[in-house]
Formats: structure tokens, sequence, C-alpha cells
């Protein structure tokens, strides 16, 4: 005799960077076993290609994960997570008043949100006629440059991978039709003030981050920890 079906429950969200709704459902004990084996393996392509396999799977293959913004993956499966295994998850966070003593913190993923920040734009005025034009880093983008790395040729390496497109007047250059020389020889013109509007682009845009107030044990100071990207909850 064969066993009964299971129903599977299906839920909506909106697509942060397109506000587009999106049916989603929980992810199955398969889909997660794949992901908890492609963590313990440390191979970040094992893990990047686990997770969106199963946000892929849990969209109704209506994502793709590797086309789509980071913080679109991040939320995602933040929801699709909370659906699954439950809302609420114990983290431990670094007391901002002496950097060592940490205290246990209830979370509910429910209320951790996609941070838009007022005025951030993805079109940077080089002159009054050029202009730059940046899409945001994917899965891929983060997985390749290793998100960790802050030396300044990571930063320049990053810039170049999201540049869209360059607009002179009404002359459109596309990010396919260029060489990575003309490119570089490019960025490399700016003056510091134009560049500084590129990296203006990656520290204002749209990022998953949650503030938690704490209070040191210790000093009983209270203060603020802001806890941003996938990786800081589930550590």
């Amino acid at each position: 005799m064969a066993l009964p079906k299971l129903n599977t429950p299906t839920y909506e969200l909106e697509q942060p960077s397109t506000g587009e709704k999106i049916k989603y459902r929980p992810f199955l004990v398969k889909e997660q076993k794949t992901l908890m084996m492609a963590q313990e393996s440390g191979d970040d392509t094992q893990v990047r290609d686990a997770l969106a396999n199963l946000i892929t799977g849990c969209t109704f293959d209506i994502i793709d994960p590797y086309k789509v913004p980071i913080f679109d993956v991040e939320y995602l499966f933040l929801r699709i997570r909370g659906k699954s295994v439950g809302e609420k998850i114990n983290i431990s966070l670094l007391c901002p008043d002496d950097n060592e003593t940490k205290v246990e913190k209830n979370i509910n993923l429910e209320d951790i949100d996609v941070n838009m920040k007022v005025g951030h734009t993805n079109e940077i005025d080089i002159t009054n006629k050029i202009k730059m034009f940046m899409r945001y880093p994917t899965l891929n983008d983060m997985t390749d440059m290793n998100s960790d790395a802050t030396t300044s040729e990571d930063v320049f390496k990053m810039i170049r991978r999201c540049v869209h497109e360059i607009r002179d007047g009404e002359t459109v250059y596309n990010r396919v039709d260029m060489s990575e020389k003309e490119l570089d020889e490019f960025i490399d013109s700016l003056t510091g003030e134009q560049f500084e509007g590129l990296t203006d682009f990656f520290d204002t845009m749209p990022k998953v981050q949650h503030s938690v107030e704490v209070t040191n044990p210790k000093t009983k100071k209270k203060g603020e920890v802001v806890i941003e990207g996938i990786s800081s909850f589930f550590d």
C-alpha cells in the first residue's frame, strides 16, 4: 500500500529588488540535507550551488539565484528558512562597549528586512554628460570574489564586475561590448571624487540588516548591534 502524499503549504512574499509578489514553500528534508552536507564540506562553491538549488526549488523555479541581487537571495533564504524550521533563532552577539562579552539573543526572522537607504541609486554621475549605471552583486559575484575580502584590489574587481553600462549623452556603451582593458583604463582615469560615487553605490546598496539592543551583563551598559548578511544570523 502506498504511503500518503503530504501537502506542502505555500506562502507569498515581496521580492525586495522588484516589488513583485513571489510564491514560495518551506524546504524539504532532502534539500536541507544537501545544504548541510555542502556546509560541512567547507567548499564555498558547493554551498553556493546548494543554496541556489534550494531557493530555485522553493520558489517553484521563478527565482534564479545566480541572476538576482544578493540581498534578494539572503532575504528569500531567511523567509524560506523561517517557514521550514521555525522563525525564532538564538544568536550570540558581541557587546559593543568592550568587544569581548557575548550575550544570547532570541530573534524572530520575520522581523528581519532589507534596509533600503534613502537617496540610493545605481546611476552614478561622472560628468554632466557621462553616467555609469551599476548592477547589484549576485551570488556568483560574492562567492567568486570572497565577500570577506576587503583589499583595494577586491574593491576594484567588484566595481568592474558590476558595471552595467556607461552613457555619454545619447551614446550607450554596454558592459558586454567593453574589453577589460578599456574598462580598466576608464576607471583608472576617474578622479577621487568621481570614484567615490562608485564606492558609495556599494556602501549604500540594500542589505539584509537587523538592529538588536544588547545589555552587557558585566558593565550593565546598553548598546546596539547591527547584524548583516545571512551568515551573521547562523554563525
